[in-house]
């Protein structure tokens, strides 16, 4: 339940933070903010809250947890807002609008504060009531910057709200703090609401979290299982070596009207079958299981490193769950919420391309013209160093520089790897490549996007090492997890 207009007033008039100054704002959540005043000698924590049937402003005492990220909002109240005097604080009439003018400088501001349990928001306006910025955008309503907000019409009916008087919570807290003075309307609004209200939010909370967890949870299962189970079929790579083996000490017996080599298999003693394709002789047979036994060899690997970032990603999510069911603090569950179940599309990268950290060595990779050009407009630095291979296209690799130490020879091969595995030259086998600070790069005139020539370059030759690029795909995804 929201507070109501005479709730709001008394509120109000214990607060009395008229001639503060607001000296930081923080915004734990996308419906609640929390102004910290300062006035008189003394510090005050203004708590506003526009959750659905939580609508409400107070002092609070409780400490205000930091989102992960930084929110618009709040980011808008610090370059603007923050350092203000607060001139006059009042509610507008029964209408549960709270008007906040404000004095920062030259300029002066306006926060209204609407306490509306389907309609609440935060709007930032000039003196002239034009919108700066509001807490929820709603285009629909004109409350967006650049907009003019209005004051509703006073409804000419009055009613007779009455103040509860939250007797329950005088009383727990009487017993728990027997010589304690009493409360004030403040503090008990603060407690009941960070009780009653929380748990409500933190049950709701749990639900969509146990939603979440076994949705996620699911999906990720079947994925491993999937892996596990080709695995499984690898295991009998052996068997394909064997086949070939066994094609060529029986190749007399091939049939160029039979699909299939008949003969006793010298290792059991019993007779097997073997598919073959009796268009090919022996040898190319038998190289075709040759083929499979390496692929298989190496798909195995490659799936092995699968199953392993597959069972941390489910551990991650278990761990993630038990966490969410053990915090008290609803704030804190919706920030484990919100993080995990952003889709990936709507979460920004610092940079574009992909990122390796290894031993303590920052790795930068760009695997088109676009990324490339950005990289080098944006992202890196004349110390850092730059790779690409010789006589073929392809991304360029970057190994952001660590001031006093030189690159080991271990980063430059992890590096070049890359730089290989993203060009043309993937499959070229034996590669050259040249590397050199990005200070040594000169942008090609009227080249395509992102061309350069180097100078001072140094050369590198290197046969691409699978294992190598395993291990630091591995890496990404550990620090992606």
């Amino acid at each position: 339940m929201s507070l109501n207009c005479n709730e709001i007033n008394k509120i109000l008039e214990e607060l009395n933070i008229n001639g503060y100054f607001i000296q930081d704002i923080i915004q734990p959540g996308y419906d609640t903010i929390a102004f910290y005043v300062y006035g008189n000698g003394e510090a005050k924590t203004v708590l506003v809250c526009t959750a659905q049937n939580s609508c409400r402003i107070n002092e609070t005492r409780r400490k205000i947890i930091k989102n992960d990220k930084p929110l618009r909002f709040m980011e808008f109240l610090r370059s603007r807002i923050k350092g203000s005097k607060i001139v006059s604080t009042k509610q507008i009439g029964q209408q549960r609008i709270i008007q906040i003018n404000l004095a920062h400088g030259d300029e002066s501001f306006i926060i209204y504060i609407r306490l509306w349990s389907n309609a609440a928001n935060v709007i930032v306006c000039d003196v002239h009531n034009n919108i700066l910025d509001t807490m929820f955008r709603r285009p629909a309503k004109g409350e967006i910057s650049g907009g003019t907000f209005s004051i509703p019409e006073e409804n000419p009916v009055k009613k007779e709200w009455p103040i509860r008087d939250f007797s329950e919570i005088s009383e727990e807290y009487k017993k728990s703090h027997p010589d304690a003075p009493e409360l004030s309307f403040n503090q008990k609004v603060d407690i009941w609401y960070g009780e009653h209200a929380q748990n409500l939010s933190r049950e709701s909370l749990l639900v969509q979290a146990e939603k979440w967890f076994n949705s996620t949870h699911s999906r990720m299962s079947a994925a491993l299982e999937k892996l596990e189970k080709k695995q499984s079929d690898f295991e009998n790579a052996n068997q394909m070596k064997h086949y070939g083996d066994l094609i060529l000490s029986f190749s007399y017996l091939l049939n160029k009207n039979s699909n299939f080599l008949e003969c006793e298999d010298y290792e059991s003693g019993k007779t097997v079958r073997i598919l073959v394709d009796p268009k090919k002789n022996a040898q190319e047979n038998a190289t075709e299981y040759y083929e499979k036994y390496k692929k298989a060899l190496t798909g195995a690997e490659s799936l092995k490193h699968d199953i392993e970032i597959a069972r941390k990603k489910i551990e991650k999510v278990e761990k993630m769950y038990q966490e969410m069911k053990n915090e008290k603090n609803p704030v804190r569950i919706e920030q484990l919420l919100r993080k995990d179940t952003t889709p990936k599309q709507q979460k920004k990268k610092e940079h574009p391309g992909l990122d390796y950290t290894v031993n303590g060595w920052y790795i930068l990779v760009g695997r088109d013209a676009n990324e490339n050009d950005e990289l080098l407009r944006h992202h890196v630095r004349g110390a850092d160093m730059w790779f690409h291979v010789r006589d073929f296209p392809g991304g360029y690799v970057f190994v952001k520089n660590r001031p006093g130490k030189t690159i080991p020879l271990d980063i430059l091969l992890d590096a070049a790897n890359l730089a290989v595995y993203y060009s043309k030259a993937r499959n070229a086998g034996k590669t050259d490549l040249y590397y050199t600070h990005v200070k040594y790069l000169r942008r090609a005139k009227n080249g395509p996007k992102g061309l350069v020539i180097p100078t001072q370059e140094k050369n590198l030759c290197i046969t691409p090492d699978k294992e190598r690029l395993r291990r630091l795909d591995s890496i990404r995804q550990e620090n992606e997890l």
